[in-house]
């Protein structure tokens, strides 16, 4: 028997996994009194009658064993073929989407269905950090391409991110609306990705989660969905979580081209053994009858979004870019400090507003704070009226 601890053995990819995230933080602050907790990418709306209803019809139903098509049942994958059909303008097949138990889940398959260990994935930042670590827990490597910030609205650089591809780069992954910064592609940036994607026989990993929080003139935002082919190599992750005020119910779906079917299905045998049946129940019943629902979540950000910007735009010392056309976050920094964990620590103490520090979204997020927005307004409103009350004077 050797001595030592037994974690040091672990794979090594493994043992180099950066272990410092927001529920960290998190349960640091629990002893404090009277904080504001914006920290998670999470609202505060319960999930509705509707949708629990039809969980709890599944159950007394008996839905409650295994759900043997991989794909997903036939009922939630047909109201996805109409569902995205309609919402894109484009004819999706029910073949073409697989669901999974959440967007996390979906993002961890997608990956491992195109990158090999040793490959490389450009990744647009400042972004959720758990793309990031899929790619190292594929044995990849991520290669961060930082968004520009001259004109105070984050935009993507296509010559800088198409550099940050080589011969090892098996994909390029981004999310829009992007989570932390609400960046969103336009239809041009997407088709002009999608080009030299196929020129180079890469794939494109395509985070859609907050498309439906989008505050322009469409239903939702520019989707990769509507300019590529559907043998393109592109797989589009979403999830119930933040449109249907669902996160604790774990269901995504990825949508791909119709040839992978058989393999993504093996892996998600492999690696979950499928979605609850009575959880599936659920989620086809939101997409069929929760377009209010995502219209009231949609403006509930929206209104958050504009308390947190009429608050921290007259405090001194809080450095605001333009309000963003999509997600649920307000990014913003304090003027003279770079290290946003100490940012956080001291609008925390200060201000008793718990925060997200920009450092875990990639190097180039390392001043920045996120502010969940997707709250009631007065209490966006009095968060930032503390911040600007204490850190802005």
């Amino acid at each position: 028997m050797t001595g030592g601890p037994a974690a040091a053995s672990m794979r090594t990819l493994i043992q180099d996994l950066e272990t410092d995230n927001i529920a960290d933080l998190a349960t640091k602050a629990n002893a404090l009194k009277d904080v504001i907790r914006l920290w998670y990418g999470e609202g505060d709306v319960v999930t509705p009658d509707f949708i629990k209803n039809a969980a709890a019809g599944a159950l007394a139903a008996g839905r409650t064993f295994y759900e043997p098509d991989m794909r997903g049942t036939a009922e939630l994958r047909e109201a996805l073929s109409t569902y995205q059909s309609v919402l894109h303008g484009t004819a999706i097949s029910e073949n073409r989407s697989s669901v999974q138990p959440g967007g996390m889940q979906s993002l961890h398959i997608a990956m491992m269905l195109v990158c090999d260990p040793g490959q490389s994935v450009a990744i647009v930042e400042p972004q959720w950090p758990n793309i990031r670590h899929i790619v190292t827990l594929a044995g990849g490597k991520p290669v961060a391409v930082p968004l520009d910030w001259d004109t105070q609205r984050p935009t993507l650089d296509l010559d800088k991110l198409f550099a940050a591809c080589d011969e090892t780069t098996a994909a390029i992954c981004f999310s829009s609306p992007a989570n932390p910064t609400g960046w969103t592609a336009t239809r041009d940036e997407l088709a002009a990705i999608l080009a030299f994607a196929r020129e180079r026989g890469i794939w494109v990993i395509c985070d859609e989660v907050y498309n439906r929080l989008w505050y322009g003139n469409t239903r939702g935002a520019p989707s990769m969905l509507q300019v590529a082919e559907p043998e393109d190599r592109v797989l589009i992750v979403n999830s119930f979580s933040k449109a249907w005020a669902m996160t604790g119910w774990r269901i995504g779906w990825i949508t791909h081209p119709e040839s992978v079917v058989a393999k993504l299905s093996a892996v998600t045998q492999y690696v979950n053994s499928g979605t609850p049946s009575f959880v599936q129940v659920a989620a086809a019943t939101a997409l069929n009858e929760g377009e209010g629902l995502v219209s009231e979540i949609r403006e509930r950000c929206r209104a958050g979004l504009d308390a947190a910007y009429e608050t921290l735009s007259s405090a001194k010392g809080v450095v605001l870019p333009q309000k963003p056309m999509g997600g649920m976050y307000a990014f913003f920094r304090l003027e003279g400090e770079d290290d946003s964990r100490a940012a956080c620590a001291k609008v925390l103490e200060a201000a008793r507003v718990g925060l997200a520090p920009g450092f875990m979204f990639g190097a180039s997020g390392r001043p920045w704070l996120r502010m969940c927005v997707c709250r009631d307004a007065a209490v966006v409103r009095a968060a930032g009226e503390r911040i600007a009350e204490t850190i802005g004077r």
